[in-house]
């Protein structure tokens, strides 16, 4: 197991690196439940569940981490991934190989010991890898549960999605559910967990379909360029009078 090794001058520019770049790449961040999040955050440690459907998904972890709850927050990454790209574990990943048993047992008990107190979080995507978001059944993998159950903490279920709509960049849009509380039963706990990560992402397949997320909280939202809004306005003046003309013909 990759211990985390936080540096708060680096995790102090990182965060920034990454708000810029959800900020250039995507026209807007929404979110839906956040208060069930920040609720759970105040009154103890919490374990966030969520799907695995992209390369941006730690630098999401980092931005609703840092600049939108503000609090101690860690991540469980891949240890292949996390020796190719070592400073993540400047802002809080720590590494497991979930080829070997033993070493998910040890990160397991280690994201244990991080939930100890009000305002810590560990945010673990249990599918182990990048998977389709469309994909059914998730797939997770029980060690969510267990760390749940030797942390005695509550789980905060997430869905995550990436969706192009009505402009040029996709929008980044969060779903996160009513807490669940711990059991001593993990095979339950698996199923409860990942019951409720598709249940977010249903919500968000029916947002999209009925046009309802305008009742999500933005977190971003960044327009076009001054340079796009400038040939847009020329394009629509050049064939404005064109188009007039066909509707009176």
């Amino acid at each position: 197991m990759i211990p985390a090794r936080k540096h708060r001058l680096f995790r102090w520019w990182f965060s920034r690196h990454a708000r810029g770049r959800l900020r250039q790449c995507f026209s807007a961040v929404r979110a839906e439940g956040l208060d069930h999040l920040r609720a759970a955050l105040a009154a103890g440690p919490v374990l966030i569940v969520s799907n695995h459907t992209s390369w941006w998904d730690p630098l999401v972890v980092l931005y609703l981490t840092e600049h939108t709850l503000r609090c101690d927050g860690h991540a469980m990454m891949d240890a292949g991934n996390l020796l190719r790209l070592p400073f993540f574990a400047m802002v809080g990943a720590f590494g497991v190989d979930l080829a070997n048993p033993s070493d998910g047992a040890g990160a397991m008990r280690y994201a244990a010991r991080l939930l100890n107190a009000p305002g810590r979080m560990v945010w673990v995507f249990p599918q182990g890898r990048e998977r389709p978001v469309t994909e059914r059944p998730l797939g997770f993998r029980a060690g969510s549960a267990e760390v749940a159950r030797v942390a005695r903490c509550v789980t905060v279920p997430i869905g995550l999605r990436y969706e192009h709509r009505g402009d040029e960049r996709p929008e980044l849009l969060m779903s996160i559910g009513q807490a669940l509380p711990w059991t001593k039963d993990v095979t339950a706990a698996r199923a409860a967990h990942e019951a409720a990560v598709t249940a977010r992402l249903d919500a968000l397949d029916a947002a999209l379909r009925d046009g309802g997320t305008g009742g999500f909280e933005v977190l971003e939202a960044t327009g076009p360029g001054a340079a796009a809004r400038w040939a847009e306005r020329a394009l629509v003046a050049m064939t404005r009078p064109w188009a007039v003309k066909a509707l009176r013909g």
